[in-house]
């Protein structure tokens, strides 16, 4: 796959990511809408860029496998980011679902959690909602996932990223 091509269907998982979000909001979303001052320092519900880190083989051999998502906010002003994981399934299929793997988070006590995927046009992706929080000048982010393959038939690619409103 192209790497025009394989942007392009990130692209368009973010956006359905982002509109199933508010969708989820149901009635909040239909809420009257405040003045522009009192919104002003509320976060952006739609990501403005991404950042993709370095992408891995999704290896089907049973085994628990750590990915870790670093990202360091330069800027100096606070920064409202994302950690995500995306593992893409091969354009000529099969098409991967959610009970082919298993993706955990190690928590800050060490202990592993488990974290729900979805699926959207043959890629499975974590939640951005959830995984929001700020990130204040000069700060790194470093989150550390673990990916496990439970069908040994997948075949894909693990694409780590952050989001960034």
């Amino acid at each position: 796959m192209s790497k025009s091509t394989r942007r392009l269907k990130i692209a368009f998982v973010s956006v359905a990511v982002a509109l199933a979000g508010l969708a989820a909001a149901g009635p909040a979303a239909a809420a009257p809408a405040r003045p522009a001052a009192a919104t002003a320092h509320q976060q952006s519900a739609v990501p403005v860029d991404f950042v993709d880190l370095p992408t891995t083989a999704l290896v089907a051999d049973g085994e628990r496998h750590e990915v870790t998502v670093t990202y360091r906010n330069d800027s100096s002003a606070d920064r409202t980011v994302a950690p995500q994981l995306l593992v893409e399934s091969p354009d000529a299929g099969p098409f991967l679902t959610p009970s082919d793997v298993v993706v955990e988070q190690r928590t800050a006590h060490g202990c592993w959690r488990p974290v729900q995927t979805a699926s959207q046009t043959g890629t499975l992706f974590t939640d951005l909602t959830t995984a929001q929080r700020t990130l204040h000048a000069g700060e790194t982010l470093t989150r550390v996932y673990r990916v496990t393959v439970t069908n040994p038939d997948a075949r894909g690619t693990v694409l780590p990223r952050v989001a960034l409103y």
